[in-house]
Parts: C-alpha cells; structure tokens; sequence
C-alpha cells in the first residue's frame, strides 16, 4: 500500500508539473520525470493493434459457452498418443466421460525391449571410433545392468513364447554389442553397422507385433462404443493427435477412420497436430471446440462452412507467391489446390516410387 501511494503521489506531481509546465522539476523527481513523446501515428497504430487483443480475450471467453454447448449435443471421442499404445476417451452428453480399458501390457513390452536397441545406437553416436574418450563406460554399464535384469525376468512377463523368445534374442545381442565396446574400450563404426544388421530383423518382428497388439484392441473399444451410442454415431466428433514423425499412417486416426468412414475426415473426424506426443484431453477439447466454433464464422461471413478450417490468407498468399517468383524468375512450387471442406486424409497422400514400409526396405 505504502508503495501504491507514493507511485500515486509521484504521477500526480508529475501531472501537475506537466500542467505548470514553466515549474521546474524538484530533485528527487528527476530520476523518473520526463516527458512521454507520442505520435498520432502511434496512438492510431495502438488503438487498432489493441483490437486483435481484444478479440482473444473475447473468444477465450466465449470458447467455454462453445464447449459447453457441443459436448450438451454431441458425443465427442478423444484418441491421445501415450506411451502405452494410446489413451481414448468418450464424452456423452450428460454423463461423466468414459475411459476406454489401456490396450495390453505386452506392447509396452515390446516397444521396450526395441526401443533399448536404438537407445544404444544413439547413446554410442557421439564417440564413434575415438578410442581416446571412453566417457560412456558408465553409462552404457549402468545401462548394461537394468538390461541384464530385463532379461533374467523376461520368462516370467506376460508374452506368447515365439514373442519372448524374439525379445530374449534381441535383448542378448544388445548384452553382446555392450560387452564388446567395454572390452575393447572403443566404439567402432564397423561394429555399430553390423549391430543394427543384426537387430534389424528381430526388431521388424517387433514393430508388427505391437501393432497387431494396439489395433486390434482399439478396433474392439470403438465397436463397443458404436454400438452404445447407437443413432448418435452420426453426429460424434472424434479427433487424435499427431506429430511430425506420427503424421503419416497415423494409428488411432487410421483406427478411427474405419469407424467413421471417408465422409467424415476432416469434418467430424480431425487429426490435430500437437508439438510433443502426448498432450492434455483439455487442450484437444479447446482445439477441437476453436475448430467447430471457427466454422460457423466461416459460414456467417463467406458462405462456407469449412472455409475457416484453411488458413484464411493461404489462398491470396498462394497468388502473391506465384506473383513474387515470376518476378524473380522462379518457378513457384506449391502443393495442389484443393476445395474447402476436403476429404482427403490429413496427412502425406501423394505416392511416389520408394520404400513406404519395413517390409519394402527388404
């Protein structure tokens, strides 16, 4: 409070200085006193920059009635990366959401056990055949240790034999590859090579089994939970999220989009790009709500609902690259126009010769 008054009664002799205007300023008034120079140029740029502030606040505000009111007259399913195979969650008008069962623990264990494999490549990375460092002894033997544990416990995890004895091969290989480096004391390329040839099979088996693993249960929660809404599936939004790695043969869209069918992606089905994997079902709910919300704004001023799923300037933007480069003498390189309201998969969709899967790369 005491330093409120004396900032108070600083502005008011401050004011009253500006009034006199011919007083001179007192001593202990000078540090801070001066005169503040405005434009009118920069009073105008501030009011209108304040209006773009405004309309934040304002849609923040409104955005929890727009909540509100689409989950009061929609059924909305939320499929979440996480790191045991996904999270989903089904909101219903008027009730409490309903968490769908976790998928099965082996394919926890199975991304496990791989993922220890390319641990060891990227932990080696920076001392490739630099026998003068060995810093990562310590590491790779602490290491070492939590993966000779993984492997005396293996036969007692819940797994199908041909599974453990896959992870059992894959898991010694990695004991061997280490034990190689500690010896030797050096980290060389050669023998990284020949580690990942080596791997490289068991781990494919890997990736397939976990997959199997999480479609095969998601595909069975979302039958369950088409069945219970019944006549309300028609008007369900669903929405996932995605990385840059996880944007193409995205899993729990792709689980998703078998239910919903092609005419509902990118309309009540939305792939939402996050910037880490694993986000919060309060900020796809905001996402998802700033998207249904934006449509209808679309709609009230240019007469397209899907209008404003597009970045608005994109299109003027686009004409103005072209204009730019021809004056450059560049040729403009642009994706394909595509109408408001695409059905098109959200992600990567032009073939190409190439590998596009593990298996191709044989």
């Amino acid at each position: 409070m005491t330093c409120y008054r004396g900032l108070l009664l600083a502005a008011m002799l401050l004011e009253g200085a500006v009034v006199a205007n011919a007083q001179a300023l007192p001593p202990y008034i000078a540090p801070i006193a001066g005169m503040v120079r405005v434009t009118p140029f920069d009073i105008a740029t501030k009011d209108v920059l304040a209006l773009n502030t405004g309309m934040f606040e304002l849609y923040g505000d409104a955005l929890k009635i727009f909540q509100a009111n689409i989950l009061a007259k929609h059924p909305v399913i939320l499929g979440l990366f996480s790191g045991s195979g996904g999270r989903f969650t089904l909101y219903r008008p008027g009730q409490a959401p309903l968490e769908a069962p976790q998928v099965p623990v082996v394919y926890q264990l199975l991304k496990s056990v791989g993922h220890s494999t390319m641990a060891l490549a990227e932990v080696v990375g920076p001392y490739l055949d630099n026998p003068a460092n060995t810093s990562w002894r310590g590491s790779m033997l602490a290491y070492r240790s939590r993966m000779q544990s993984a492997l005396d416990g293996l036969d007692a995890t819940a797994m199908p034999p041909d599974w453990r004895n896959n992870n059992r091969t894959i898991l010694k290989n990695n004991l061997a590859f280490m034990d190689d480096c500690v010896v030797k004391g050096v980290i060389t390329f050669a023998a990284l090579e020949a580690f990942g040839k080596t791997q490289a099979p068991y781990l494919a088996k890997n990736v397939a089994w976990a997959a199997q693993t999480q479609v095969a249960h998601w595909m069975a929660v979302l039958a369950d939970w088409k069945t219970m809404l019944g006549a309300d599936w028609d008007k369900t939004y669903a929405a996932s999220n995605t990385i840059y790695v996880a944007r193409q043969n995205n899993v729990l869209f792709g689980v998703l989009a078998q239910f919903f069918g092609p005419d509902a992606i990118n309309d009540r089905l939305l792939l939402i790009e996050t910037i880490s994997f694993t986000t919060t079902q309060a900020d796809m709910l905001e996402s998802l709500t700033r998207i249904i919300a934006d449509r209808s704004v679309g709609a009230l001023f240019f007469g397209n609902y899907h209008l404003m799923d597009y970045e608005l300037m994109g299109g003027d933007a686009r004409a103005a690259i072209i204009a730019e480069s021809g004056k450059r003498g560049m040729t403009p390189f642009l994706p394909p126009v595509v109408p408001f309201g695409s059905r098109q998969w959200p992600t990567l969709v032009t073939p190409g010769p190439g590998p596009a899967t593990i298996a191709d790369l044989k």
